[in-house]
């Protein structure tokens, strides 16, 4: 499946987790997502550092990048990573992706969306 037909595809989840499960965090993250790519987010890991707290569930929708260093053990989920980012957070963190996590967390409690 093309990227554009997956990305398509995610928001029409997010939406529906949304509205199925009166989780307004997942309609904010299909916003984020639905618009086009230069004006989606960029976060670097030290913002998500700064704003995350231990254990924590950090989303990011859009692309994360590998500036700074992480050093609480945090769950990202993005859209996109850097490979840089992706070392990074595996060295203290864990990753997953945006659709894993809606099927874990369908109520989306303990988010933290880092915009």
């Amino acid at each position: 499946m093309r990227k554009h037909k997956q990305l398509e595809e995610l928001v029409r989840k997010l939406k529906k987790a949304a509205i199925e499960n009166n989780a307004p965090v997942w309609r904010k993250i299909a916003r984020e997502l639905e618009k086009p790519t230069r004006l989606r987010r960029e976060v670097n890991i030290f913002k998500i550092d700064r704003y995350g707290r231990e254990g924590e569930i950090i989303v990011v929708p859009g692309k994360v990048l590998g500036v700074g260093e992480l050093s609480k053990k945090l769950t990202v989920a993005a859209y996109r990573f850097s490979e840089k980012a992706r070392k990074k957070i595996l060295s203290n963190g864990k990753i997953v992706e945006i659709e894993e996590l809606l099927k874990k967390n369908p109520k989306g409690t303990n988010i933290r969306i880092i915009a």
